[in-house]
């Protein structure tokens, strides 16, 4: 049962919106603020001086240092570092040690502290490690991650400094009946099971004893949290869609929890010792999920709440941390804000819709800031970047619109400086998932983009997470030609009546969901779309979706991808659903199509299957059409390797250029040229 609880009182820093929240006012007024704040912001952006163009380089380097990590003491900061192709661990002692390389090689992806600050974990694609942060011994590998026993980490063991916990799922088709357990995993090889069970382990806790006080397992299509107390109990029950993701255990032995199980929006939740269920917060907005909580590490309590779909927040649940994070926020003005607490220091996490990157900073007791290695910088084919000036890179603006249906829906709009937009080429850049969304944080392609002269609008569709279940579930599975297609055409089509965008020059662009979303514009909306860039892209999405059965692929852990899909709406088991994907998919109309298209694949894609692509170019090239089609064979959906997604931009920029008038492309180096020249079908 969940009980009802009073709101806390807190504060919150947000980046200025021109985004309208409707409220009870009516349609005509409510569409009459979304164009008077469109105006603004076109007015706003083209005051600004014309920027210098910058090369792709600048929007495809990476941090040279990433990943800061702040003792939960205080007394010393983490974070991964690349250097001549490797990664490595540095360490710093606070407040001026000198950084030293702690490790020379890792695959750490993130850098997590023991809770007593002693001990480093690098849990990575292949390991989880451990490394001794105190002058102490013990360094040393802790468990195989992935592989044949699928184990993944879980977080640190609270109660014992330098050991860890990590699930181990049963391999797939294992001959015996499917078990997983829950290990605790220190160095030296020792591992010490605390839990096994016939159902897929989702997550636990361990109290300040050293016993599994808390379990959440998946069952059906469900997540059930258990308090494993004497007799042990479920207390909360999270079927898919909705999603429930522990935080930490409550000094009164509870738990704190992200999640929608009571409500639309995700917010921070609690769940007692004897499983009653409170709703602590949500967005004051009555518009965001909650996204990101940083935990006191002494007591674990939540201390800051983030919430970011539409506008960055970030929320001090106490006024004396308000009164801190407001002399912050005087320095970071605008910016989106994450915090780490290490005792009386704070590490700051500095991302901004103009700054590439994020900058790391050292707040002390009175807010004043430290930088943390901002001379790092950038590296792009083994030679260093600048970071580009948050001076000469475009605001991304959320916007709100009116669908034909009367659903609110939101997105963001980034312009070309010191130009007038109403006559610049419009490119719509679609996210992919569909279950995903386009946060207020830096667009490299958006950048990019606008840095050329284009106006870049990155809608937010039904389906897209991060505003409440009832944004998600909206789609009801129309993912064809259907509802959600026509969100992204519709807020097309108000931008260009609102003065942004020239209507003879408009292209579709987008990755994975968002290359099928590209296709099924040119296909269907030639009068609208004049040219296409497909990334990834599905060309029949039912095809894949119904691939998902037996795939071993999740969205929710535990629980099958196609179990998650059908809560979603989309039902891989729904032969007429599925029929109608297929009839309004790019692959069926290939005939239809009548503008150019970019494709771009990878050979080893896990998501969606290259036969799929290549079956649709080479359907396209049968009937004569124009289509380009670039494939990575090395490649999986996730494209990684550095030259090809230069080859991306340039292919992009090149096509963008001679369909819809946009700048011509930074011409190819040789090494860019002959990894065209390879992998160009």
């Amino acid at each position: 049962m969940l009980a009802a609880a009073p709101t806390m009182p807190l504060a919150m820093a947000t980046v200025g919106s021109i985004a309208s929240n409707g409220g009870k006012a009516s349609a005509s007024s409510t569409a009459s603020s979304d164009a008077a704040a469109l105006r603004r912001a076109i007015a706003a952006e083209r005051a600004r001086p014309a920027p210098p163009k910058l090369p792709r380089a600048a929007f495809l380097s990476q941090p040279r240092e990433h990943g800061f990590a702040l003792a939960p003491d205080g007394r010393q900061v983490a974070w991964l570092g690349e250097h001549g192709g490797r990664r490595g661990v540095w360490l710093q002692a606070l407040p001026d040690g000198q950084p030293r390389l702690r490790l020379a090689r890792t695959d750490a992806n993130e850098l997590v502290w023991s809770r007593d600050g002693r001990w480093l974990f690098l849990p990575g694609s292949r390991q989880l490690a451990v490394l001794a942060a105190d002058g102490q011994g013990g360094d040393g590998e802790l468990s195989t991650l992935g592989g044949l026993g699928r184990r993944v980490f879980v977080g640190p063991d609270p109660a014992i400094g330098d050991a860890a916990l990590v699930v181990e799922r049963p391999a797939r088709n294992a001959a015996d009946a499917p078990r997983w357990r829950l290990l605790r995993v220190q160095p030296g090889g020792r591992e010490t099971p605390l839990h096994e069970d016939s159902l897929p382990i989702v997550d636990a806790a361990i109290d300040d004893t050293g016993k599994l006080a808390w379990l959440m397992r998946a069952e059906g299509e469900a997540h059930v949290l258990y308090r494993l107390a004497s007799p042990g109990r479920a207390v909360l029950t999270c079927a898919v869609p909705r999603r429930c993701r522990l935080l930490g255990t409550s000094s009164g032995g509870g738990q704190w929890l992200i999640g929608n199980v009571d409500a639309d929006l995700s917010g921070l939740l609690h769940v007692a010792a004897d499983g009653a269920v409170t709703r602590v917060h949500q967005d004051p907005r009555g518009e965001a999920d909650l996204n990101h909580v940083a935990l006191d590490p002494a007591d674990g309590e939540p201390r800051f709440l983030g919430y970011d779909s539409t506008v960055p927040q970030l929320l001090a649940r106490s006024p004396e941390d308000d009164r801190r994070l407001a002399a912050v926020r005087g320095a970071l003005t605008g910016a989106s804000l994450r915090v780490q607490v290490g005792g009386e220091r704070w590490l700051m996490i500095e991302r901004g819709d103009r700054l590439r990157g994020e900058r790391a900073w050292l707040a002390s007791a009175d807010g004043a800031l430290q930088p943390l290695r901002q001379e790092a910088g950038f590296v792009f084919g083994g030679h260093p970047q600048e970071r580009p000036d948050e001076a000469v890179m475009s605001r991304k603006w959320p916007i709100q619109w009116t669908a034909s249906d009367g659903r609110r829906l939101h997105g963001f709009l980034t312009l070309p400086l010191g130009v007038d937009v109403a006559r610049a080429p419009l490119v719509v850049s679609v996210h992919g998932g569909p279950f995903s969304l386009v946060r207020p944080d830096f667009s490299n392609d958006a950048q990019l983009l606008a840095n050329r002269g284009y106006a870049v609008f990155q809608p937010n569709f039904r389906g897209s997470t991060g505003m409440g279940l009832d944004y998600v579930l909206a789609s009801r599975g129309d993912f064809g030609n259907g509802r959600v297609q026509k969100d992204i055409v519709e807020g097309t089509r108000w931008l260009l009546a609102n003065g942004v965008g020239d209507a003879e020059r408009v292209a579709i662009v987008g990755a994975s969901f968002g290359g099928y979303s590209a296709l099924l514009g040119v296909t269907f909306e030639p009068s609208l779309f004049k040219a296409a860039v497909a990334g990834v892209p599905p060309a029949d999405f039912g095809r894949v979706v119904h691939e998902y059965q037996g795939a071993g692929q999740e969205m929710h852990p535990g629980i099958p991808m196609a179990a998650s899909m059908r809560a979603l709406g989309v039902d891989p088991d729904d032969a007429a659903q599925m029929q109608r994907l297929a009839a309004q998919s790019p692959s069926a109309n290939a005939a239809a199509l009548t503008r150019p298209v970019l494709v771009l694949a990878g050979g080893q894609d896990e998501r969606v299957p290259i036969r799929g692509v290549t079956h649709y170019v080479a359907r396209l090239r049968t009937l004569g059409k124009d289509a380009t089609f670039f494939v990575d064979t090395d490649a999986g959906h996730a494209i990684a390797d550095e030259k090809t997604r230069e080859a991306y931009y340039f292919l992009m920029e090149r096509l963008l250029h001679e369909t819809i008038g946009g700048a011509e492309p930074e011409p190819a180096s040789p090494a860019l040229q002959a990894h065209l020249t390879r992998h160009l079908r």
